[in-house]
């Protein structure tokens, strides 16, 4: 028989087909949990060279699935079950579309014909996604499955990126096609979801007046997000800011793209540089809670705002001074490509940027004077004071840091320093907490040549702990650093008025078992788990697990009552 009647001739059921269309499309990575219908769909994949990551829990999967969109670029893809598995996979769904980073999920679905009447596992689940998704799409034949694939991979990224949904129910998954007809499907898609060049219409008049704007202000600021990192916009952001002197703010997930070292990083002038710049360049980060709106009392209210987004939608809603529409990267080429004309530099000497560097350096030398006492038992700052030493000192290419919690991740974003971009992830547009060991396995197969560290809470721990099993599975070099205080901001936190009632011999709400042993989970897995509770024990662990690159627990005894309650909304952290 000749090759091309055996292609004809062989038969490809709904899964191969599936697994085809996201090979033939880029997909080289999967992260999920496999059950009834999927479970030959994930290894039908494997087989086409796409890695699957399998996890306990689908939330932290679909949490692994929204970073790894976010760090490559290229949508992150979650497969799930039906029914239960695909509301699971909503919490990672929901964090792309807060996030704006682009992720696909992937459920199987009960048979068609059998929907309504009480089907395993059964669930209107394009209705149960919508909220969450910009597209979901079911493939209702076989024959439609390598478009819908395209569709929603390829929306995923467009415009603004976010989530998107794909339904395969089961009968379509036992549907087959011949190979060729496959074939020919999966090539006509391929033609028609081709990389596609994105034309950016600005005229040479709002480039023109964003310059001029800047140049007019007396005390600018630029103002940059994970919009920015996602767009690779360092490059073009280094520039301006050097050619011009501007003082800038990166948002949490923002920094790194310039380091926080560097002379012009206004972080830790934070509250001057908002609340005096009279006008803001926001480059791919949203006016939301965390730059508090762009409104007084925070921020002046004569600020100016020219704001960059992929959104005409986020310009429209936040009415700035100027609104441009576009890719964060090439907005800048063109107004570094403008400045380069008729250049301007505001200089050292400029009283903005010397007040901006003044404030910094004293809040600098305030935070360094708390940080060099070695407090027993630990305070927060000793332990993140040894943690960013050790950190700095592994040099390039930096560890991807993961950090969630309350006191932790607040007290982590002014002690831990980043100096590459997206090498820091953490709570987010959402604060979205249990999102820790998702990210550091996400991050993990993203830069397998780069050591993750995350920096977790007890409580944030908690949500994914399971997970280490997968790291040890994998064996991914992750490093996790658990902040032990025994619960939620702390232990006991109640006053003796609180303690009442039926059931006042019972834990604290916020309370967890006192010094639990943490370290010993990843150690019933084949890892390695550290107790310490002194600065000795901790520089050890850290120099034995940095240089290992193997899955490690450390699990940091702190004083119960060094924290206090954080991250109240009207806080805004």
């Amino acid at each position: 028989m000749a090759d091309s009647e055996r292609v004809s001739r062989s038969l490809l059921d709904g899964n191969a087909v599936a697994a085809k269309s996201l090979a033939r499309l880029g997909v080289d990575k999967m992260f999920g949990v496999v059950g009834i219908p999927v479970t030959s769909l994930a290894t039908r994949a494997v087989a086409l060279g796409v890695r699957f990551l399998a996890f306990h829990n689908e939330q932290s999967a679909g949490y692994a699935a929204s970073a790894y969109g976010y760090l490559t670029g290229r949508p992150g893809v979650l497969l799930t079950v039906s029914g239960p598995g695909c509301v699971h996979g909503l919490a990672g769904l929901s964090n792309a579309m807060a996030n704006a980073w682009p992720m696909v999920l992937i459920s199987g679905s009960c048979d068609q014909k059998d929907f309504g009447r009480g089907d395993f596992q059964e669930l209107d689940q394009i209705e149960a996604t919508k909220p969450f998704s910009k597209l979901s799409v079911k493939a209702k034949d076989i024959r439609e499955i390598p478009d819908c694939v395209a569709r929603v991979l390829d929306c995923a990224v467009s415009g603004r990126p976010g989530g998107c949904y794909l339904d395969l129910p089961s009968d379509v998954l036992h549907q087959e096609i011949s190979e060729s007809e496959a074939e020919k499907l999966l090539d006509s898609t391929a033609e028609r979801f081709g990389e596609k060049e994105v034309v950016l219409n600005l005229g040479s008049s709002v480039i023109e007046r964003a310059v001029s704007l800047l140049r007019t202000a007396e005390r600018p600021l630029i103002v940059f997000g994970k919009g920015a990192a996602f767009a690779r916009a360092e490059g073009e952001l280094k520039k301006l800011v050097e050619r011009t002197g501007i003082p800038f703010l990166p948002t949490p997930m923002g920094k790194g793209l310039l380091p926080d070292t560097h002379e012009l990083a206004a972080t830790a002038a934070r509250s001057l540089a908002i609340g005096k710049c009279d006008v803001a360049l926001v480059v791919g980060a949203r006016l939301n809670w965390l730059l508090h709106f762009g409104e007084p009392p925070k921020w002046s209210k004569d600020v100016k705002f020219i704001l960059v987004d992929v959104s005409e939608e986020e310009i429209e809603l936040r009415k700035p001074e100027l609104g441009i529409v576009g890719d964060a990267k090439r907005v800048l080429e063109l107004i570094n490509r403008e400045i380069k004309d008729d250049p301007f530099c505001y200089g050292n000497n400029h009283p903005w940027v010397e007040a901006i560097s003044k404030k910094t350096k004293e809040n600098v030398a305030k935070m360094e004077a708390q940080l060099a006492k070695d407090v027993v038992p630990f305070n927060f700052l000793t332990p993140m004071r040894i943690i960013r030493d050790a950190i700095l000192a592994l040099g390039r290419p930096a560890p991807v840091l993961v950090s969630e919690g309350a006191n932790t991740m607040d007290i982590g974003r002014a002690v831990l320093v980043q100096t590459e971009p997206r090498t820091r992830l953490d709570a987010g547009t959402w604060g979205t907490m249990g999102v820790g060991l998702g990210y550091c396995i996400a991050a993990a197969v993203a830069y397998p040549d780069r050591l993750v560290v995350a920096v977790e809470g007890d409580s944030g721990f908690g949500f994914s702990a399971i997970e280490v099993e997968t790291l040890v599975r994998y064996q991914l070099p992750v490093v996790v650093i658990v902040f032990n205080n025994g619960g939620v901001y702390g232990g006991d936190r109640r006053s003796p008025e609180e303690i009442t009632g039926p059931y006042k011999d019972d834990p604290a709400p916020t309370s967890f078992v006192p010094s639990a042993g943490y370290h010993t989970l990843i150690e019933a897995f084949g890892g390695k788990g550290y107790l310490v509770g002194t600065p000795e024990e901790l520089k050890s662990a850290l120099s034995e697990s940095f240089s290992a690159r193997k899955p490690a627990v450390i699990n940091v005894i702190i004083d119960p009552y060094a924290g206090a309650e954080s991250g109240r909304l009207q806080h805004k952290n």
